[in-house]
């Protein structure tokens, strides 16, 4: 472990390393026009392309937005020679369109969307814009009269007293903007969003600049995808403090989150109506959180970290493994090669936590590039709100960095690798618990979390120079992950060491409309789990035990379990692109588990375009999974139930079977204008079924938690609705209804899964003023919950069978002062709302009524947060 002060010593270093990293000189400029590409290797090459003028000296390309900024000594080059060069490299842009021999040479993952030939071209599209001006205080007005000429069809088109202008155009299309004062520009215009130019006074005593700006929905579903894949970018994360990836969710309906329990601060997600478990998490398309640590590693991934999330409902691509069912959640971490130079970000919350990152990146050379991401994190103060004499959230600390490295060359060859370091300790329970040793003579409940994580990741692909179209690529990660923790006198020890590659080939069948790419992969992984039961709660395969005269469980009981897993697979997905309309993703994999033998996961993936603003996308496909019964249902650490595994059908790991399931859905997309503005519907429908399924029972008995196969029916549907509709100008709004319907049969009774709403309603307001000031409201409905059964209980120890429903109000405002400052506050469960008894039997933690896992709303009061972002 890195001790504190080598840990700050090697920040500091670094930071000096950047001293003196921007030139500033009059005659450099900063240009940002749309590119067309697809994927990283499309980034790579635009970026590298600029970089062949030596009067370039930063270039970043945006993979989701299409936007490339650019910045350049104009005495040297001018914008239409970077475009002209990034053309003659393969990437249409505004003004220039690259050949059609370079674009077919160009690897599959990079054939972006081109438009048309003949009648294509001829279309017209209705264009909206409004022209502003904004003076040198920085306020806005609507600037009538200013003249805009469409440069294909000659006309002229002057803005009305609002500053709003409509044109009738082919697409794309070249705009002369001009007006009294200011110096025209010409702009290209190349889709139908909503234009915004502002005509900037700088000051000088002379006018200004044009600025053009098109509007894009913070989170997106991509219309080009096969695949229902929900894009959450740096302006969507930015909407609350997102102090790591399990609060990075809480502006989207797609994506439920919430308290595991009472006492240990873990949070859990759900999507489709089921357990996170059943959610494929990945970096950067790498397992790294697989097995022990998906449980705990939603805190593990720090918000300041994180570039965007992509989160696909449905099954998704056979590349990356068999374990998605539901879904999979990918998160893209910032990269060393990002034009983010330097982030401080500092936050402070009511609850006593604090936090700082650091992030910096540099650029060794032309091949090379690094950088340090950092994270630390405290809590300092013990609340207990509700006076039931437990802690509300754990206090701690946790370590936590990333050293990245990048390799690109001109031959081909791109390379990424990272080396992450994780320390984490937690401490729950009762206010005047001693956190030290397991000590039942205290009298004193206390939770004690210790978490270690070692990981090494690497990722080397390769573009052939003669048929571009092929690829060859090599992920591979490395990881070693140790939990050790104490729940009042009981003790759970997780170890975990896992290797994973997966090596895929990419290329054609004929033409650039059929795509392939097959791959082998191989997991090896190896779990060893100790849990030493106190005396009320203890694991058990028959359900015999003996009780003391009080009816209380008077022997401890070890027990061990461990595995080893050796999977081998290999898949291959074939990718359909109709040239109009039609697109199909169909893939298929077979691996070999060493235990369980051959395991066979079929999917499909289909998207049809009614209209460039209408589509529709079909899914199917199945997934497997081994439970993780300890580590995915920790919760019942924090009680006085007995694990019980019944009827184990096997000798292998916990003696049950393996989980397998089927997701099918639908998906509908339609994006649309309404008075001017811009709107996005969608519609999803899916349903799970599960051919076999780890049941957790909690309701057979309140002092017991039983695992066993499925035997009967377990399934899950799921429908939701969401709008995104810009209100008036920069007052965007997002709303969404979702039903859930998800039950299991318990033992030939079918039963709602518990703690999970069958009705949730959502709405998110935000609003920009002047790109300085952004206000961020949402409002959540949570329906009632079932709760498991606690009928048994004496009176004043049972809980009704459903919660009541309740509301949750979250809000943030951001201050940019500046070009390199933002502040802002915030704050969540703003009503105050909480669970009125959210651990049973509390006053007597070492009785066999002790419950604390049976959360089903906020465990907390109203918290208030602030913070600071320095960006270079």
């Amino acid at each position: 472990m890195i001790s504190r002060g080598k840990y700050f010593a090697i920040v500091i270093a670094l930071l000096l390393l950047h001293r003196g990293s921007i030139a500033q000189t009059e005659n450099i400029v900063t240009e940002t026009f749309r590119v067309a590409g697809n994927c990283e290797i499309c980034k790579a090459r635009i970026e590298r392309s600029t970089f062949t003028i030596k009067a370039v000296n930063k270039a970043e390309w945006d993979i989701k937005t299409n936007q490339l900024t650019v910045q350049f000594d104009s005495a040297s080059t001018s914008k239409s020679a970077i475009q002209q060069r990034i053309a003659e490299a393969g990437h249409d842009n505004e003004l220039f369109k690259a050949s059609d021999e370079i674009y077919q040479t160009l690897p599959s993952c990079c054939h972006y969307q081109r438009i048309k030939g003949g009648d294509e071209r001829q279309i017209l599209h209705s264009l909206s814009g409004v022209i502003l001006e904004e003076t040198v205080k920085g306020k806005i007005y609507p600037v009538a009269g200013a003249t805009i000429k469409n440069l294909h069809s000659g006309g002229y088109f002057v803005t009305d007293s609002t500053g709003v202008f409509h044109i009738q155009s082919t697409l794309p299309v070249p705009l002369a903007v001009s007006y009294t004062g200011f110096q025209p520009d010409t702009i290209t215009v190349a889709n139908t969003d909503l234009l915004t130019i502002t005509l900037k006074n700088t000051g000088s005593g002379d006018l200004k600049a044009i600025t053009i700006t098109s509007k894009r929905t913070p989170a997106y579903i991509s219309s080009r995808s096969a695949y229902n894949v929900l894009h959450l970018g740096a302006a969507e994360l930015s909407k609350a403090a997102c102090c790591n990836l399990s609060e990075s969710f809480e502006t989207s309906p797609s994506v439920d989150v919430s308290y595991t329990d009472a006492v240990t601060g873990i949070k859990q997600i759900q999507l489709l109506g089921l357990s996170g478990i059943y959610t494929q998490l990945l970096t950067e398309n790498v397992p790294e959180l697989k097995g022990l640590p998906g449980s705990y590693g939603l805190t593990f991934i720090p918000g300041p970290w994180i570039e965007s999330i992509q989160i696909t409902k449905g099954t998704g691509s056979v590349a990356n493994g068999y374990e998605s069912i539901t879904g999979q959640i990918n998160v893209e971490e910032k990269k060393p090669d990002s034009p983010e130079k330097l982030l401080v970000n500092t936050y402070a919350n009511s609850m006593g936590r604090v936090e700082g990152n650091i992030n910096l990146s540099q650029k060794i050379n032309e091949k090379w590039s690094t950088a340090l991401l950092t994270h630390s994190d405290a809590v300092l103060i013990r609340h207990d709100a509700n006076h039931d004499g437990f802690i509300d959230m754990p206090s701690g600390r946790q370590f936590n960095v990333i050293n990245r490295w990048k390799y690109m060359n001109t031959d081909g060859w791109v390379g990424q690798f990272a080396v992450k370091v994780l320390n984490d300790k937690r401490y729950a329970g009762q206010r005047d618990a001693h956190h030290s040793t397991i000590d039942g003579a205290t009298h004193h409940y206390n939770v004690d979390m210790a978490t270690e994580q070692y990981t090494l990741t690497g990722k080397l692909g390769y573009v052939f120079p003669g048929h571009k179209y092929k690829s060859l690529g090599l992920i591979f990660s490395g990881n070693i992950f140790n939990n050790q923790s104490v729940y009042g006198l009981s003790e759970y020890t997780g170890r975990q060491k896992n290797f994973y590659a997966n090596f895929i080939y990419q290329s054609i069948i004929g033409t650039t409309a059929h795509k392939y790419r097959a791959g082998l992969s191989l997991s090896n992984e190896h779990y060893n789990e100790i849990y030493t039961a106190d005396h009320s709660s203890h694991i058990d395969g028959t359900g015999d035990h003996d009780h003391g005269q009080d009816g209380t469980d008077t022997s401890a009981v070890t027990k061990v379990f461990a595995r080893g897993e050796i999977i081998s697979g290999a898949f291959v997905e074939y990718t359909y692109t109709a040239p109009e309309k039609l697109s199909v993703i169909a893939g298929a994999r077979a691996d070999y588990h060493n235990y369980f033998g051959w395991i066979f996961t079929p999917r499909l993936n289909v998207k049809y375009d009614f209209t460039a603003q209408t589509n529709l996308r079909l899914s199917v496909g199945s997934g497997y999974r081994l439970a993780n019964i300890f580590a995915e249902n920790a919760a019942a650490f924090v009680s006085s139930r007995q694990f019980q595994i019944l009827n184990p059908s096997n000798s292998y790991g916990y003696g049950l079977d393996p989980e397998r399931a089927w997701t099918m859905g639908i998906n509908f997309l339609h994006s649309f204008k309404l008075s001017r503005r811009s709107g996005i519907l969608s519609i999803d429908a899916y349903r799970t079924n599960f051919v076999n399924q780890t049941v957790v029972d909690l309701d057979a008995n309140p002092q017991k938690i039983s695992f066993y196969n499925l035997d009967g029916k377990s399934y899950s549907h799921n429908i939701q609705v969401e709008l995104n509709y810009e209100l008036l100008k920069k007052l965007d709004i997002r709303i969404a209804y979702r039903w859930l319907d998800a039950k299991t049969d318990y033992y030939g009774r079918m039963r709602e899964k518990p703690l999970i709403s069958k009705h949730r309603a959502f709405v998110n307001l935000a609003y920009k003023i002047a790109d300085k000031w952004k206000f961020d409201y949402t409002v959540q409905w949570f329906g009632k919950k079932r709760i498991p059964y606690t009928g048994s209980n004496p009176e004043d120890l049972q809980l009704p069978g459903y919660s009541p429903a309740y509301i949750q109000m979250a809000a943030q405002v951001t201050r940019k002062l500046g070009e390199r400052w933002e502040i802002y506050t915030g704050g969540e469960n703003l009503t105050g709302y909480r669970q009125s008894n959210p651990i049973l039997d509390a006053q007597n933690p070492f009785s066999r009524y002790f419950d604390a896992s049976l959360v089903w709303g906020p465990v907390t009061g109203r918290m208030i947060y602030a913070g600071a972002r320095f960006i270079l």
